[in-house]
């Protein structure tokens, strides 16, 4: 009997390339424009291979924050991807559409479900970005222009163009944007609390085997160096017995803001597994079928200048049925 063994192909060396720089890409820095071609490969060799030379501009040597022109060869030398990218090459995100709030050609936003991250990382295969992605194969360009958290439903809104990534992105880092969210929260909010200016720090939980822990967010001190300034707006929206429901806007957009706030303030969210009250959540979780099984947090309104036009845009998501549910049960 003849025993017939298959050769395994060796994958193929990675080989010299040279990318055209399209209108999407004028004006990118050097490093960022690699990091969208060379996905997987770490920073540091990304910074390593433009020291060294080997990353060119039309022939010429370049540094990181160089900027791309139209029409220009960049050249990209041999570079291996981690295990990581070929594993999502080979089991890519499922495709997945989402409630459309507003499309056109410079922007998406959608209505994010709670429970969806919006990108992969930290312990999540793939976000809300990956599967759009994955959804519009068509699509030149799909970036974030902000982040909501994973449990955080409501408007979360996507870039189609490069020039409007950047225009969005500069009006969310200026404080040109209003976002207003619905939280309920534990207990009466006093009335005059309508303003909370505290700096948050981000910090890390102790980690097992000397690996870090999950990240956290607490209210410091003014005087801290490492604190930064965080304000918050709050308006009573309607009051039960036991709990508040608030409209809550920000002025600065750090992370799990808030979540802290609110709950610094004697009052957490409903629901919030990080930083709320967690017998109180037992305690809604059951209450028959309309327990409430998920953080009462959602994206509101937001309002933008729209980059292609400058009108001022106004968004409204209205509360999603789980949590309209359990309003309706509580009043």
């Amino acid at each position: 009997m003849k025993h017939i063994i298959e050769a395994q192909t060796p994958a193929a060396a990675p080989a010299v390339k040279w990318l055209l720089v399209d209108e999407e890409s004028v004006g990118q820095r050097l490093d960022n424009f690699l990091m969208r071609h060379l996905k997987g490969v770490p920073k540091t060799h990304i910074y390593r291979i433009i020291r060294s030379g080997e990353v060119r501009i039309n022939k010429g040597r370049a540094s990181a924050d160089s900027r791309v022109e139209a029409g220009d060869q960049v050249r990209l030398p041999p570079v291996r991807v981690s295990e990581k990218v070929i594993e999502k090459a080979l089991h890519p995100a499922p495709g997945r559409e989402f409630p459309v709030l507003l499309e056109d050609d410079f922007l998406l936003a959608i209505d994010k479900p709670s429970g969806v991250a919006v990108h992969g990382g930290s312990g999540v295969s793939f976000g809300v970005i990956e599967q759009l992605r994955q959804a519009r194969p068509q699509a030149k360009l799909l970036e974030l222009v902000h982040r909501l958290d994973r449990d955080t439903s409501g408007i979360l809104l996507v870039a189609k163009k490069r020039s409007a990534l950047k225009h969005l992105q500069d009006q969310f880092r200026e404080r040109e944007t209003g976002k207003t969210y619905l939280a309920l929260v534990k207990g009466e909010w006093p009335a005059k609390l309508k303003v909370i200016d505290q700096p948050l720090l981000k910090f890390l939980l102790p980690g097992q085997e000397g690996q870090d822990g999950e990240r956290r967010v607490r209210v410091t001190t003014p005087d801290d160096p490492d604190g930064m300034r965080s304000i918050t707006l709050v308006k009573v929206a309607q009051r039960w017995a036991g709990a508040t429901l608030l409209e809550v806007t920000i002025k600065t957009g750090r992370t799990h803001q808030i979540r802290v706030h609110l709950s610094a303030q004697g009052h957490p969210i409903a629901g919030d597994d990080k930083y709320g009250d967690f017998e109180w959540n037992r305690q809604l979780q059951k209450l028959e079928s309309k327990g409430l099984k998920r953080m009462f947090l959602h994206a509101w309104r937001l309002q933008f200048n729209h980059p292609g036009t400058a009108e001022r845009v106004a968004l409204q998501a209205d509360l999603p049925p789980e949590l309209k549910a359990y309003l309706d049960h509580v009043t």
